[in-house]
């Protein structure tokens, strides 16, 4: 299949950018069906804020151990309808990896 490069618009920015002729080739190679939607620069934009919004730090939420009956801090809100362990309950609920 012949491919020559697009001309095509950034979804944000919408700046013109260039899908080029060996990217189509990567992508139908990939079975990639959509072309890029967004430029070099939005993509780079978008890939680094989506991964600097997971690296803070995780909320911790107390609750009780469903098991022994003490505290424990666990990194998601309990809903009241599973059992919630403290670690070391959890260590000993969990079974072996062989």
């Amino acid at each position: 299949m012949s491919y020559t490069d697009k001309a095509l618009a950034c979804r944000d920015c919408s700046k013109e950018f260039v899908f080029t002729a060996g990217e189509q080739e990567f992508y139908d190679t990939k079975g990639f069906t959509n072309q890029p939607t967004r430029c070099p620069e939005c993509r780079a934009q978008r890939k680094s804020s989506s991964s600097s919004r997971n690296s803070g730090p995780k909320t911790m939420h107390a609750t009780v151990c469903s098991s022994c009956g003490k505290e424990a801090q666990v990194p998601f809100l309990p809903r009241g309808d599973k059992p919630v362990y403290c670690s070391d309950c959890f260590q000993s609920q969990r079974s072996p990896r062989w």
